[in-house]
């Protein structure tokens, strides 16, 4: 048995958080050879973030991403100390010498996975431990995973080190039909089918990194998302449902997404207008979310984060794209119904709306997907609309 284990931020904040992921992993690896995938300490990469800004406005991104992989050095190597102290055989790698990566400094891909060097510790007992968000560059700089880039790490090296199944420790006990902290009747699912997950996490849901539930669908990874400082079974993420089971749970849950701003461009409307946009965004190695098209306008949504980048971006093609004007909303949020009835029973699609038409919630643009039913709302009343939606779907205790 091989067992890859990831902890997150929360988990590894501070030493005591440290010694008592060592006990976890002290107790995995009586029965497996053990594997662990670590973050930074939660916050330290916000802190080495800010850091940059002062240092350089416009900094170099290979060297941004060689200050903020730093916070999970550290915490791989302050766990392997703690195991050795434990009487444990272990010791740390860093990511840059197992994983290489591709693309774009601070969002980079994963390409392939050197396990020769990790599977040999593994068979010889050791526990290996691992910072996640980090890989090499073909021209070996340190190149960064983009947020929650853990999560991915940890799945490659699942996939690339055949381990049995990959298991992500965070905060919370698992998979919830939504966010407790909007809706307190959200119940814990026991399973839920990748894909949905994969569009939850797309959809706002924070509990696993939208990259390495994709990969894990790929790879055909077992995953499964449990608390670190509960003793519960966790969530089951299902790669390949049996067929008797493909219509188990109509919706599987509401995830909410106040991530995004909403950009609006007057734009005359000829062909190619849309591509031009989106090709200069891409080239900044930005992507959109929900799309919408009027005849004289552009309607997406990006990241809050990068909403300064999208508009200079979009103001340097305004001539390819028939741009008149640009205007942006960072008052929006995104609120979505997740289920693989929303592919077989159009009505379901049709009740999202209702409800939503029901509370009197402004409908600010929508998209649907065989999976997933979506409307950008005024961030203001997205609570509003999760629970309304919630009861709706019946999805409580």
């Amino acid at each position: 048995m091989r067992v890859v284990m990831k902890f997150g931020g929360t988990s590894m904040a501070g030493i005591e958080r440290i010694r008592h992921v060592a006990r976890l992993v002290e107790r995995q690896a009586a029965s497996s050879e053990t594997c662990v995938v670590v973050s930074a300490m939660a916050g330290e990469t916000d802190r080495l973030v800010q850091f940059c800004k002062e240092a350089a406005a416009h900094h170099d991104p290979r060297e941004y991403d060689v200050v903020v992989a730093s916070g999970e050095q550290v915490t791989a190597g302050l766990l392997a100390m703690t195991l050795q102290n434990a009487g444990l055989e272990a010791r740390s790698f860093m990511g840059w010498q197992l994983l290489e990566a591709s693309g774009v400094h601070g969002n980079a891909r994963v390409e392939k996975i050197e396990s020769g060097a990790l599977d040999g510790a593994l068979r010889a007992g050791t526990v290996a431990v691992i910072p996640g968000f980090q890989g090499r560059t073909e021209e070996g700089r340190i190149a960064t995973l983009g947020r929650g880039g853990s999560d991915t790490s940890a799945v490659a090296i699942a996939a690339g080190l055949r381990a049995d199944r990959c298991d992500i420790y965070t905060d919370v006990a698992g998979v919830y039909t939504t966010d407790p902290r909007i809706e307190p009747t959200a119940r814990k699912l026991e399973a839920v089918g990748a894909e949905e997950m994969l569009e939850l996490a797309g959809a706002g849901a924070k509990v696993l990194q939208v990259r390495s539930v994709g990969l894990a669908i790929r790879e055909d990874m077992p995953l499964t998302v449990r608390s670190a400082f509960e003793d519960e079974p966790g969530t089951h993420i299902i790669t390949n449902w049996e067929e008797a089971d493909m219509e188990r749970i109509a919706i599987s849950g509401i995830a909410a997404d106040r991530s995004e701003a909403l950009v609006k461009l007057a734009a005359s409307d000829r062909p190619g207008r849309l591509a031009a946009a989106l090709r200069a965004l891409a080239s900044e190695g930005l992507s959109v979310d929900m799309v919408a098209q009027g005849p004289d306008s552009l309607h997406f949504t990006v990241p809050k984060t990068n909403l300064a980048r999208a508009l200079k971006a979009l103001d340097g093609a305004k001539d390819a794209i028939g741009q008149t004007a640009v205007t942006s909303d960072d008052n929006v949020a995104k609120v979505s119904v997740v289920g693989v009835g929303i592919r077989s029973n159009p009505e379901l699609a049709a009740k999202v709306f209702d409800v939503l038409a029901d509370r009197q919630v402004p409908l600010l643009a929508a998209t649907l997907s065989e999976l997933k039913a979506s409307a950008l709302v005024p961030d203001e009343q997205v609570d509003v609309a999760v629970r309304a939606l919630h009861a709706a779907f019946e999805l409580g205790e």
